[in-house]
């Protein structure tokens, strides 16, 4: 028994962690959750700028071509007809001024609205956008009903045969009217735009209005020194003699 000696028993090797790898979770703990990629934010907001920049684009194509469609249609011939007179038929025609003056007048107060837009901010914005689409549901409805209105036509056979019992005959009317209605509904539409993203939208007079923060003032021009030896050599540059009293 003297001579047996002792065999040390091997210990299991400890596990050596690995620093590239995760830390064992513990049972029944869930995952971590992933966190948000902070380059959201700048997606976000770009997106918003750019979805502003359309929409005010938009809003500027769509007010601009519509008061324009509506001034130019509203100058042409809406309504046709004769109009009988005692040596036969009279041609007459009638042009949307002659028909009605709404549209042409609401044009001109929406090409105004869609330029106070950009002068105003906040509620008074909301207000103007709102004219804006009026202005241009006014002259959509306005040139719809004036393309079935023979009133001016009658007033025209009238005027010139002389007889007020004058009537017109084979009346017929042009799509000049339909038109007009149609840039009337580019302007309802420039205005919801402005009614929808219009907060977001530059103003055109905020880069002129002061944020009201004090201007830094300039610091106070002092007496030069003229023992000061660059005023020295100022001194001589100029020809004088700095050792001399004043």
């Amino acid at each position: 028994m003297d001579d047996v000696s002792a065999v040390p028993v091997p210990q299991p090797r400890a596990r050596t962690a690995d620093p590239g790898a995760a830390p064992d979770a513990p049972c029944g703990s869930a995952p971590d959750a992933t966190p948000a990629s902070v380059s959201d934010v700048p997606s976000a907001s770009a997106s918003d700028s750019t979805g502003s920049r359309r929409s005010l684009a938009a809003g500027l194509l769509l007010g601009a071509v519509g008061a324009t469609v509506v001034l130019l249609a509203s100058g042409q011939v809406w309504a046709e007809g004769r109009a009988a007179t005692g040596g036969g038929a009279l041609p007459l025609t009638a042009d949307g001024q002659d028909v009605t003056g709404a549209p042409a007048a609401l044009a001109i107060v929406g090409l105004a609205a869609l330029v106070a837009v950009f002068a105003v901010r906040g509620a008074g914005r909301r207000v103007v956008a709102a004219l804006l689409a009026l202005s241009g549901l006014g002259a959509a409805l306005s040139a719809w009903a004036g393309a079935s209105d023979s009133t001016a036509l009658d007033e025209e056979a009238a005027r010139t045969t002389g007889d007020a019992a004058a009537t017109i005959d084979a009346l017929t009317h042009t799509v000049w009217p339909y038109v007009t209605a149609a840039g009337g509904l580019l302007i309802l539409l420039a205005g919801v735009l402005a009614l929808r993203f219009g907060s977001r939208w530059p103003t055109m007079s905020g880069r002129y209005e002061r944020d009201g923060t004090p201007r830094p003032r300039k610091a106070p021009r002092t007496t030069p020194d003229p023992d000061r030896p660059e005023e020295l050599w100022k001194a001589l540059d100029r020809g004088e003699d700095p050792t001399r009293e004043g």
